[in-house]
């Protein structure tokens, strides 16, 4: 077949961030693209991910913020969790529209269904086939289910951001962003929360002694943690759940969140039929997304990678996607700094070279720390937890840093312009701030 054969010259199975961010101004230059989706156009981000999440915790935020400044604020503040739900779902349940009229408007043609390859460049929707010149496999990540008895009555983080009506009692398994955002958000409004943690840490991708500021937060809220504990089975006690573990501590609950990880979906999309190499941890690609098959290409969460698996990461790697496909790169990716956050109270973000890795590696890089309170700026918002490491390499460029305040995300984000472009101390004395603000704070710091 030549080029002009094919039905398209790129079909994405998949609409999340790793579609649709370089399908949409792809399309626009004239390129012909597809995509198949068998669920919500926009897939988990924003449907059931981060938008929905973020919505939740904004009166969460609000509150902490209000709590802080008393006694300069008086009065108390209530979450009303229906109403949060009702508000989560008036800014969220229109985003497929919004996303898939994006889409349509750009020139890509939408085809409902579930996608499944047949050959190198056919995939089957239905009883529709299409072809292509490229196929790229977006298909993501979906909730992992402890294999435990009674794990029909587990639910995942979709389930939760869909409760009507916040358990009294609510528990917890897992350690990493889903189980610790969650139960920030459901103490607040007003839930009994236990976490369970199977090992001793929780994020342990992230700084522990910043990690453990915000395990400390969450138990003087009231949440009770278990670590080293393992759940080994559930079985429904009346209205109740009745939890069991490894250590004999056992007790009821009226709801359990299984957040124990996200696996790819790889399966029943005819990977092997066409010989596409994948593994537990997602598809194998080469430093130009390629897969075993050179012209089925892999973006997003479904990829095998030492990346974060984050919207922004999807979204680079998307955008890298158009460019190749529209013929103005041929050069392998080139991932930059990628920040991330976890959106608990108070937060914690980091970017760049680890703190744990720069301690470990004192003849490479310098480690200056702060402790937020001490901070002016923080003190108008009378901040009193928080502290931040900021990296230099031996040439004084900012190489990375790593937060947990109210703010981190916010001062991760100033800063990260510094990091992807290795300032010095010459470019950092060209930026100007607005004044007060917390870019300024942030940048003060250097």
């Amino acid at each position: 077949m030549t080029k002009s054969d094919y039905d398209f010259d790129v079909l994405y199975l998949g609409s999340g961030h790793g579609t649709f961010d370089g399908a949409i101004p792809l399309a626009a230059k004239g390129v012909r693209v597809a995509v198949v989706e068998a669920g919500l156009i926009g897939g988990t981000c924003p449907n059931r991910g981060c938008n929905a999440k973020i919505t939740l915790d904004a009166p969460v935020a609000l509150q902490r913020q209000l709590a802080a400044l008393k006694p300069v604020l008086t009065g108390t503040t209530k979450i009303d969790w229906t109403a949060n739900m009702a508000h989560k779902k008036a800014v969220i349940d229109g985003l497929p529209a919004a996303i898939g009229g994006l889409l349509t408007n750009s020139g890509v043609h939408l085809i409902q269904g579930r996608g499944t390859l047949v050959d190198a460049h056919t995939v089957k929707v239905g009883s529709q086939t299409c072809t292509a010149e490229n196929i790229v496999l977006a298909t993501g990540l979906r909730s992992h289910q402890l294999n435990i008895p009674g794990a029909d009555l587990l639910h995942d983080s979709t389930d939760f951001l869909s409760l009507t009506k916040l358990p009294a009692q609510l528990t917890i398994i897992g350690g990493g962003y889903i189980a610790l955002e969650f139960a920030t958000i459901a103490q607040a409004a007003g839930s009994a929360v236990t976490l369970v943690l199977r090992g001793k840490q929780a994020l342990r991708h992230f700084y522990q002694p910043y990690v453990e500021q915000l395990l400390q937060q969450l138990t003087l809220k009231g949440v009770k943690i278990y670590r080293e504990t393992v759940v080994t089975a559930v079985k429904a006690v009346g209205d109740q759940c009745q939890v069991e573990t490894d250590t004999q501590s056992a007790w009821s609950t009226d709801w359990i969140l299984d957040a124990t990880g996200r696996i790819p979906n790889v399966e029943n999309l005819g990977l092997e039929k066409v010989g596409v190499t994948y593994n537990a941890k997602g598809i194998v690609v080469n430093d130009h997304l390629q897969t075993s098959v050179p012209n089925i290409y892999a973006s997003g969460d479904v990829i095998d990678k030492i990346q974060p698996r984050l919207t922004p990461t999807a979204i680079f790697e998307s955008t890298y996607l158009m460019h190749t496909f529209a013929g103005e790169t041929t050069a392998p990716i080139d991932y930059p700094a990628i920040p991330t956050v976890v959106f608990t109270s108070p937060r914690l973000a980091q970017v760049g070279v680890t703190a744990a890795t720069a301690l470990a590696h004192p003849d490479q890089y310098r480690v200056v720390t702060h402790h937020v309170p001490d901070d002016w700026y923080r003190q108008v918002g009378q901040e009193t937890t928080g502290d931040n490491c900021l990296i230099f390499d031996q040439d004084q460029h900012l190489v990375g840093a790593t937060e947990v305040s109210d703010q981190a995300a916010d001062v991760i984000d100033t800063l990260l312009p510094a990091i992807t472009f290795k300032y010095g101390p010459a470019q950092f004395e060209r930026l100007v701030h607005l004044f007060p603000t917390i870019s300024a704070s942030a940048w003060g710091q250097l």
